[in-house]
């Protein structure tokens, strides 16, 4: 399944994305041409006509129009890689790189190891307040084949999952066996942000990660204050540190 990203901090500017504007730009010829060719007006679109103005050839033309700019889709489903390699971001982490593979945020906020030897490597989005941090060991969780292999050997202890999606969809099998979750997207109210509650799993969301490589020990600040959606609406920084720890 393909996913489109809008850079939050510019989400009011939409203008600023060469990408976006193509997307939004060709969605409006298309809702305003099927529009007059049919003599509706917005309303009709919105709660009466939508299905009928834009189907899945009209959308296979909205995709021909964003790949001509050079966008690529970043993935969120392995099989859609397969299928379609060419319209897709490279897969990089997901098979035998894993053990260089870290995922690099430009905007994870790092540190000097502290006092006690820990080394921030990022922040995230706590989900629920805990009474002790969590540490476990990191393991990338990025494609269906590394779940199909946990699920028949095994979920090793302390597994710390790192994943992509706020789905929740690809780890489902296996979530409940996770120490803890580090996910690169989302908020604390997307589907694995509860799912994780659920199952009293810590768990950031929306992380911003650096230099976190297979296996290396971590410690989520899970004591932090939990993310609302008061401090999303109002643009409230709240944020759980994560560390990388001696080995």
């Amino acid at each position: 399944m393909a996913r489109l990203y809008v850079d939050s901090d510019k989400y009011g500017d939409q203008s600023a994305s060469a990408v976006v504007d193509a997307y939004h730009g060709t969605i409006k010829d298309l809702i305003r041409r099927r529009l007059d060719e049919i003599g509706g007006d917005w309303a009709s679109f919105v709660f009466d006509k939508s299905y009928d103005l834009i189907g899945a050839r009209e959308f296979a033309d909205v995709e021909k129009t964003l790949l001509s700019t050079g966008h690529r889709f970043d993935w969120s489903a392995m099989i859609s890689v397969r299928e379609r390699p060419g319209i897709y971001k490279s897969a990089t982490g997901v098979g035998e790189d894993l053990a260089d593979f870290s995922f690099e945020h430009a905007e994870a906020i790092t540190a000097p190891p502290d006092a006690e030897g820990r080394e921030q490597r990022g922040i995230g989005d706590n989900v629920v307040r805990y009474a002790s941090n969590l540490i476990g060991i990191a393991r990338y969780i990025r494609s269906s084949d590394r779940v199909l292999d946990l699920l028949s050997k095994g979920v090793p202890p302390d597994t710390v999952a790192i994943i992509d999606d706020s789905g929740g969809t690809l780890t489902a099998p296996i979530l409940e066996r996770f120490k803890g979750v580090i996910c690169a997207g989302g908020t604390v109210r997307s589907h694995l942000g509860i799912l994780t509650r659920e199952y009293g799993i810590p768990c950031v969301m929306n992380a911003k990660i650096s230099g976190i490589r297979e296996g290396d020990p971590v410690e989520i600040e899970c004591t932090a204050a939990a993310k609302t959606a008061e401090a999303y609406q109002q643009g409230i920084e709240m944020t759980a540190r994560v560390w990388r720890l001696k080995k």
